[in-house]
């Protein structure tokens, strides 16, 4: 799963740039390859499906002895810890209840890390997207949200989110500013000249 290129993330900035031009909202976006790392889900699925190799053995009385079988029970553990760690194999054994509650608890940290809180106006908004997960959330500080209702952003988050679904990044991240940018211009106009945050894509490891 590739992360947008230089030249893709400039788009983004740039696309931010014209936004905010027009409204006193600062805008940050940021782009997760995954929430987590499920380091303990790889483990988990390998331990049961290996607890399981004794009951399937006794249907075949005098097959293995009890060495065999321990042997049996600890390669199957092994074999599938690692086979269950390639990350498409790994993102597949996870719930989406627990793979969106990871990314939007991801989605708040970098909020705040973001100082998206803190800017004047209360006006931050965060466009955060984690490819994995097929997740993508937008939240607003005080300013925005007493303005313009949640669901505004709603049907802008589901077209975003189709577009990841669908390999198309950046045409989510374009559309989505673009779509922002006119509930924006018209609820939380520009007053004046500000750029307190930075309008690059970020990009977490």
């Amino acid at each position: 799963m590739a992360l947008l290129s230089e030249d893709e993330q400039r788009q983004v900035a740039e696309a931010i740039h014209r936004v905010e031009r027009e409204t006193d909202a600062e805008l940050v976006t940021v782009l997760a390859p995954r929430a987590d790392n499920y380091a303990y889900i790889p483990l988990l699925w390998a331990g049961l499906l290996a607890l399981v190799v004794p009951g399937a053995v006794n249907y075949f009385p005098g097959w293995l002895t009890a060495y065999e079988l321990t042997l049996a029970q600890w390669a199957t553990f092994i074999v599938l810890g690692l086979v269950f760690r390639l990350p498409t194999i790994t993102t597949r054994l996870i719930p989406q209840s627990v793979r969106h509650w990871r990314a939007a608890n991801l989605a708040r940290r970098q909020f705040l890390e973001q100082n998206l809180h803190h800017t004047e106006g209360e006006t931050g908004m965060l466009i955060f997207v984690s490819e994995a997960e097929r997740y993508v959330e937008i939240l607003v500080d005080r300013g925005i949200s007493a303005r313009i209702d949640d669901e505004a952003w709603q049907s802008i988050v589901a077209a975003f989110t189709r577009r990841v679904q669908a390999g198309e990044t950046l045409k989510g991240f374009l559309e989505c500013i673009e779509a922002c940018g006119e509930h924006l211009k018209e609820q939380v106009p520009a007053t004046h000249e500000r750029n307190e945050l930075p309008n690059h894509l970020i990009v977490l490891d």
